[in-house]
């Protein structure tokens, strides 16, 4: 039963973050919505912004528990925003909010688990220094995070899938550019 109050919390909380910010949305039409009674919902959350990072650190773990063993670097990052494209509205009114350091944070968790299990998974037969593995992986990280902090900027104005799949193209093969030039060296 607690499992199920609070997915009924969360899935009330995120159709009205899909139509309304952060700021805007209370306990009591969170409760209306998916009824059950404010007792409930405090029994679960502290207040909406610990349902808010229970939500982002949830979908952060779900993107954890996906395997990039059969795609490419593209895949793997619409894979990460998926949760993001899928819930435009919801991203802007987190990111235009008080919670946006919580938003950055699971943005950055989910954009290094990406960049990592690609590398990992395309480049474990590397014998690459553990410094030099980490600032190829802190540099396409910091290119994804910047990526979609510029598409919320700009307050998703352009496709953000054609332009990633775009990139991807424009910058094919510079990962394997980077780690040859750590095995030369070595």
């Amino acid at each position: 039963m607690t499992t199920l109050t609070k997915d009924a919390i969360k899935k009330s909380f995120m159709k009205l973050l899909n139509a309304k910010p952060v700021n805007k949305i209370t306990v009591k039409e969170i409760v209306e919505d998916c009824g059950i009674n404010r007792n409930s919902f405090y029994y679960h959350y502290d207040d909406i912004p610990s349902l808010v990072e229970e939500i982002l650190n949830e979908q952060a773990d779900a993107m954890v528990q996906i395997s990039s063993k059969d795609t490419n670097i593209y895949d793997c990052i619409l894979t990460a925003m998926d949760f993001a494209l899928e819930n435009k509205a919801a991203m802007m009114h987190l990111y235009n909010s008080a919670s946006k350091d919580l938003f950055e944070r699971y943005l950055n968790r989910v954009a290094s688990y990406t960049v990592t299990e690609y590398f990992d998974v395309y480049f474990s037969e590397e014998q690459i220094d553990d410094d030099d593995k980490q600032s190829i992986i802190m540099y396409y990280k910091s290119l994804l995070v910047g990526f979609v902090i510029e598409w919320l900027s700009s307050g998703m104005k352009y496709d953000l899938k054609n332009q990633v799949k775009r990139l991807c193209q424009l910058f094919e093969g510079t990962t394997e550019i980077a780690v040859s030039r750590c095995r030369r060296k070595k």
